[in-house]
């Protein structure tokens, strides 16, 4: 008597044959179950760039199988493909290559994100199947934002920012001295040697502690991730000494001028330039009457006028 061997799929995809009587050629499997597979489960492009999802159907009985596609974002799925059409933010921008593969032809950056094929085979005994797929869809950095100080003085510190936000994945970032890039430990380089720095490749953030006359020159910084790199401008920074006696000079200078102006001022009160008074129509004295001679004085006409006449 001969077998027919059929091959049944479990849920756990372990599998083992289950023979019985019939007519059979050897060899010959009835398959029962739909099985997906994917030849690459997280496929990653640059934005604008055309990219496959790939979903395999490795087995199926059913002739005709439900296919849908699902976006999954914050754990909340949302159709890309139903009912055999494509919708959501991928219609117009994706296809359906036969049987069940996802080719999305204008990646953006909005479309990072994991997806879900399903498939459905109402004539099979495991009747459903499902993979997940994470994309990544990588976008180069802009020209980043950089902050050099113009002039810092000897000893004292200094901080030089770099910015940039449009990159996915998030940029890492390289600073750069006179066109040579500055290694994260300034012990590593014997042109870095004597520099007290730290470097945050994360954040963009060159920190000096302590600048010296060889920490002068031009700066710039660049960002970069598996997309690309921009850059931007160099910027000069300039390191400068503090005059310590120059300084102390000058307060003297100022404090001798103020005293020398104060001495002056006490003089010239002493002198009595400060305390003359003008004599005014106000305060001017009547001088004593003369023999038969009448002085009044009067508002309008301003000091005094003669008015008696003479008496013989």
């Amino acid at each position: 008597m001969l077998l027919i061997c059929t091959a049944v799929l479990h849920r756990d995809h372990s599998d083992f044959l289950c023979c019985l009587p019939a007519c059979c050629v050897a060899g010959y499997f009835s398959v029962l179950a739909v099985v997906l597979k994917t030849s690459e489960e997280s496929p990653s492009t640059d934005e604008f760039n055309r990219v496959e999802l790939s979903c395999l159907i490795e087995s199926i009985s059913t002739i005709n199988p439900r296919i849908e596609w699902k976006k999954i974002t914050n754990n909340k799925p949302s159709y890309v493909y139903f009912d055999r059409r494509i919708s959501g933010d991928l219609e117009n921008r994706a296809v359906i290559r036969e049987p069940a593969t996802l080719v999305i032809t204008n990646a953006t950056r909005s479309d990072t994100a994991k997806y879900r094929c399903e498939v459905t085979a109402a004539d099979d005994n495991k009747s459903f199947d499902e993979i997940v797929i994470d994309l990544v869809v990588r976008v180069k950095p802009v020209v980043p934002k950089c902050s050099v100080p113009k002039s810092v003085p000897f000893g004292k510190l200094a901080e030089l920012s770099c910015v940039e936000e449009e990159g996915f994945p998030k940029s890492q970032y390289q600073w750069f001295k006179n066109s040579e890039e500055i290694p994260e430990d300034p012990k590593s380089s014997p042109k870095f040697l004597n520099s007290s720095y730290t470097l945050n490749t994360g954040t963009g953030t060159l920190r000096f502690t302590s600048v010296i006359k060889e920490d002068a020159g031009e700066y710039y910084c660049r960002a970069k991730n598996d997309a690309g790199h921009a850059q931007c401008a160099p910027q000069k920074m300039e390191v400068y000494d503090i005059d310590i006696v120059g300084i102390v000079l000058g307060v003297l200078v100022v404090v001798i001028v103020l005293l020398c102006i104060t001495v002056g001022i006490c003089c010239a009160y002493k002198q009595g330039y400060f305390s003359g008074q003008k004599q005014t129509g106000n305060n001017y004295k009547v001088p004593a009457k003369g023999d038969g001679v009448d002085y009044v004085r009067t508002e309008d006409e301003g000091d005094f006028r003669h008015k008696s006449s003479f008496v013989i």
